[in-house]
């Protein structure tokens, strides 16, 4: 129940936070953007979601509630910021100039593609796979494909494949 009212209560938070940032974003393209739809339905380690289409922001409801002040700063301008650059450029790469340029010019926010959470709370099994600058824990799904040969990751950073631990 506690939990429940937490939620209710940084709900609020996040629609505050969401109409401030759709303010500076009128204010900065003078033109009205529509406040978007929010779900608490992501699970796993994604912290949130964009959908373009049905102006949708969806978000994990157990790392805001871990994390609930920079999530607000920062999880829920980065989920907006892909909604507004899809009605303002159409679709653009997801972490791209466009949207790397709402964040800094408009939200004034680094533009962060991954969040820092510790998502030890919300994360199943995984498998430690070693690229040249890190540990990657890969999901149960992407371990099995990986052996079973019928798929290969590479960081996204170094560029390297990952190779079990």
């Amino acid at each position: 129940m506690q939990q429940q009212t937490q939620l209710r209560h940084l709900n609020m938070q996040v629609q505050r936070k969401l109409a401030q940032c759709l303010q500076l974003a009128s204010h900065y393209f003078n033109r009205p953007f529509p406040m978007p739809t929010v779900r608490y339905n992501v699970r796993g380690m994604k912290a949130g979601v964009a959908y373009l289409q049905q102006n949708e922001i969806r978000l994990n409801p157990i790392l805001l509630l871990e994390n609930s002040t920079v999530f607000i700063q920062q999880v829920v301008p980065h989920e907006l910021a892909h909604l507004l650059v899809y009605q303002l450029f159409g679709r653009v790469k997801p972490h791209g100039e466009e949207w790397k340029n709402l964040m800094q010019r408009v939200f004034h926010l680094t533009p962060e593609v991954c969040h820092q959470f510790d998502v030890s709370s919300v994360t199943k099994q995984s498998y430690p796979y070693q690229c040249q600058c890190q540990t990657h824990y890969l999901s149960v799904r992407r371990h099995h494909n990986i052996q079973s040969g019928k798929a290969i990751y590479f960081c996204k950073k170094c560029k390297v494949e990952l190779i079990l631990q």
